[in-house]
């Protein structure tokens, strides 16, 4: 219980309904009344809608939709993402209409699972690195660190920590998520606005993207036709990798409430695996609605490093598909480790 506790924040949804005439004039004649606990609902329900018309006017029809997915009075939920959604009523009627809005939190029907893990190895890590971003690339470890005049892009040899390519950034920008695809390595910076595209084999870097919605650049990871980057709050963006553009997203939700902090991220066997932030453990998530279907607690790991001022959280995971075991480590952690997941 304690470890689902750690990753979960309970959320409070507030809610908050409006009318709005055709002709911008604010009325109350209309409400939209839900069947949700203070504006939660689980997505194994049926959401149930109906209007209050306050005034008893002669109603023609009424349209309900969700950011404009149509939707009945009645409607299953399984199949729509999770976390908070604006629900439209436009309502005709003496031919003119009203648009009601109402706002609804959608949580995850089932609690996490809890997983431990396993230690298989343990390798070298250099303990300077602000471990920002870890991934595997055909065998190979490719890390990004982080702190203003010390981020760094490189390619290590696990096994040993050496470092077998180097390029530093500019001292102006704050390393953040790496994630690779068709022979690119992507590379996030923290508030500075914009990521980096580098030729795998040189390091030369060879483009750059502007970020749209998200404002801050946290974690990235891809599924190989997707990109999805983190931005420390509950939400998860969907990039287009030609153009970079953030064409969705999902909000990171448990059964109990919001999950914000996401930070790094590693695509395991179809799901997201992400540190959070201050956290020293890693939430499983499922990319098609953003449920946390899993737990892992790592922070026994932090007691087995070398404990000095400068030692910071767990932050680093990458999946290796050659061994198909995880890698994880922090920030300032003198040590990788190869795990086995668990289920308890």
């Amino acid at each position: 219980m304690n470890t689902i506790k750690c990753f979960t924040i309970i959320f409070l949804s507030i809610l908050i309904s409006g009318c709005g005439s055709s002709n911008g004039q604010k009325k109350n004649d209309f409400s939209i009344k839900t069947n949700t606990d203070k504006g939660n609902i689980s997505n194994n329900s049926v959401l149930n809608l109906s209007l209050i018309n306050k005034k008893e006017h002669e109603i023609d029809s009424i349209v309900y939709s969700i950011y404009g997915r149509k939707i009945g009075a009645n409607t299953k939920l399984s199949d729509f993402k999770l976390g908070k959604h604006a629900i439209e009523a436009t309502v005709y009627f003496n031919e003119t209409k009203e648009v009601c809005t109402t706002s609804i939190t959608i949580l995850h029907s089932e609690s996490p699972k809890v997983y431990t893990y396993k230690i298989i190895n343990e390798y070298p890590h250099d303990i300077t690195s602000y471990t920002q971003g870890l991934e595997f690339h055909n065998g190979d470890l490719y890390e990004s660190t982080g702190q203003y005049k010390f981020s760094k892009l490189r390619k290590v040899d696990f096994k040993t920590g050496n470092v077998l390519k180097n390029k530093d950034l500019p001292n102006e920008y704050f390393g953040e998520g790496i994630t690779i695809l068709n022979n690119k390595i992507y590379q996030l910076t923290w508030r500075e606005n914009i990521g980096f595209i580098y030729d795998i084999n040189s390091f030369e870097k060879t483009s750059s993207f502007k970020y749209n919605e998200s404002k801050e650049g946290w974690g990235l990871c891809n599924n190989g036709s997707t990109i999805y980057k983190s931005d420390g709050t509950e939400n998860i963006w969907l990039l287009n990798p030609e153009t970079l553009t953030e064409e969705d997203h999902i909000q990171v939700y448990t059964n109990k409430g919001k999950i914000i902090g996401i930070n790094e991220m590693e695509w395991v066997n179809g799901v997201i695996y992400s540190n959070r932030y201050q956290k020293d453990g890693v939430a499983i998530i499922n990319p098609e609605n953003g449920a946390v279907i899993g737990v892992i607690d790592f922070s026994p790991l932090k007691r087995l490093v070398k404990q000095h001022e400068g030692l910071d959280v767990l932050n680093g995971i990458a999946y290796n598909t050659e061994t198909k075991t995880l890698f994880v480590t922090g920030k300032h952690w003198d040590k990788l480790f190869e795990v086995e997941i668990i289920e308890k």
